[in-house]
């Protein structure tokens, strides 16, 4: 059976109509999440307030906890030994189609809702991949699809999934870990970005881990012999990964920073840390080229006359597409279409694009739908994880200014904006009208089954690094 995305998108558009439900059509379901549009911004731009990090979201996930019990959802927090990891459900039976939501900042990318840099606190977390219209984006979807169940009375199990620290925190796998997703269907979400478009692409498998070197202190003048520097162990692990680079798949990618290093040059550090990622688009191949990252630390733990601990910190599979259910999401993401921009949108738009370079998008992208474009992408996402359990579909939606690239501080300033409010309702529809085509006709679960056991291919067994180990909830600490 072959799959072309194309082929997939133009025969939705030539037989697929509108949907009527005995109590509540589309229109009706698209007008009750813009009658919340208010309501639903406010919470976003609290979430962006918040800007917690990975593990600490402990407000985030609160509020929109709180978003989905007065919506009538039942909610279990504090899942996989993860104090801020959620499940909101309704219903019961089959199907069940899950709705998946973030809300982690990241690190260093403080912004003001202004189109010119300006940090709100120094070195503090901002929320560069819109994770904060993400997170509210799903809940607004899921409460849209819960109210369409109880006017239409049909059966089955709409599941709400409050996943945290995707940014690097591998969340979600520990909820797959926990079986959580054991029993869905189908998994529907979202992306920030900068422009609508159903997401046909892969990304990239990756890696994460805290290399941790322990010495001996000494003055580092009238006793260096008596030291052991564990910062000559994490520049000598250095020194060898980047002549691995050389020797690795030219399509890998190995990035790392020094977390610390010591405290005073006239003290040999006792202790000093590195914290790697490393990416590729098939986990079998990543596998071996971190199995030779822990053999250049172990070799400069033993060259350095130090010890080496690794904290793995996370481990995501490249996400695996779905052609027929991106073929789905993109006839509703049409329907739903795109926006315009106010004057002054239009012109905080056109000042906030002065700071970016290349080859810029028209400005007015966000009222275009785009065609789904297959490929590999550069990021990576423990929604790939997730992807290979369960038949999964992803959109975007402009939520930035177009040509705004992902962690960046304009990422962050245009989603503390009506602009990302917008693009954050066009997903909200989307996502919606997606879950309640799966609700309606099982042909669509079934169809996007085979294609995933199809592309899986026979005897295919998921498996993860972190199998034993519990959530780093200290990773961004």
């Amino acid at each position: 059976m072959r799959y072309g995305l194309v082929a997939v998108i133009l025969a939705w558009a030539a037989v697929t109509t509108p949907l009527q439900g005995q109590g509540m059509d589309t229109k009706a379901v698209l007008a009750s999440i813009d009658s919340k549009g208010k309501a639903y911004g406010d919470v976003a731009l609290e979430i962006w307030g918040f800007a917690e990090v990975g593990y600490q979201e402990q407000k985030s996930s609160a509020l929109l906890q709180e978003q989905l019990r007065n919506a009538g959802f039942t909610v279990r927090a504090g899942l996989a030994d993860i104090p801020t990891a959620f499940t909101a459900e309704w219903g019961s039976g089959k199907p069940v189609i899950g709705i998946v939501g973030e809300f982690d900042a990241l690190p260093g990318l403080s912004q003001a809702a202004e189109p010119e840099r300006r940090a709100l606190a120094a070195e503090g977390p901002g929320h560069g991949c819109g994770h904060h219209l993400f997170g509210t984006a799903s809940t607004a979807a899921a409460i849209a699809v819960k109210d369409w169940l109880v006017a239409t009375e049909r059966p089955g199990t709409l599941r709400f999934y409050g996943t945290p620290a995707e940014e690097g925190g591998a969340g979600k796998v520990y909820l797959l870990r926990a079986g959580l997703f054991g029993d869905v269907d189908t998994v529907v979400t979202m992306h920030p970005g900068d422009r609508n478009a159903s997401s046909a692409s892969s990304t990239l498998a990756n890696i994460t881990g805290k290399f941790r070197f322990r010495g001996v202190s000494a003055h580092a003048s009238s006793a260096p012999d008596r030291g052991r520097s564990a910062l000559d162990g994490v520049e000598a692990m250095n020194t060898m990964v980047n002549l691995m680079r050389e020797h690795v798949p030219s399509d890998a990618r190995i990035h790392y920073v020094i977390t610390n290093g010591g405290r005073a040059p006239n003290v040999v550090p006792d202790f000093a840390e590195a914290y790697y990622y490393a990416r590729h688009n098939d986990m079998r191949v990543l596998e071996g080229i971190w199995e030779r990252i822990q053999n250049a630390a172990r070799g400069a733990a033993l060259g350095t006359g130090t010890t080496m601990e690794l904290e793995l910190t996370g481990a995501v599979w490249n996400v695996l597409p779905n052609t027929y259910l991106v073929g789905l999401m993109q006839k509703n993401l049409q329907a739903v279409g795109g926006y315009e921009y106010t004057p002054a949108e239009r012109q905080f738009a056109e000042v906030l694009r002065k700071s970016l370079d290349g080859n810029l998008p028209p400005i007015d992208s966000s009222n275009s739908v785009f065609t789904p474009e297959p490929g590999i992408g550069s990021a990576s996402t423990d929604l790939g994880d997730v992807s290979w359990n369960v038949p999964t579909v992803q959109l975007t939606s402009a939520t930035w200014v177009p040509g705004t690239p992902a962690h960046s501080w304009q990422a962050v300033a245009a989603g503390g904006t009506s602009i990302g409010v917008k693009g954050m309702l066009v997903a909200a529809k989307s996502m919606a009208l997606t879950a309640i085509d799966l609700f309606t006709d099982p042909s669509h679960i079934e169809k996007a089954r085979a294609e995933f056991d199809q592309r899986r291919g026979p005897g295919f067994k998921y498996t993860t690094r972190l199998a034993d180990r519990k959530p780093a909830l200290d990773y961004r600490r």
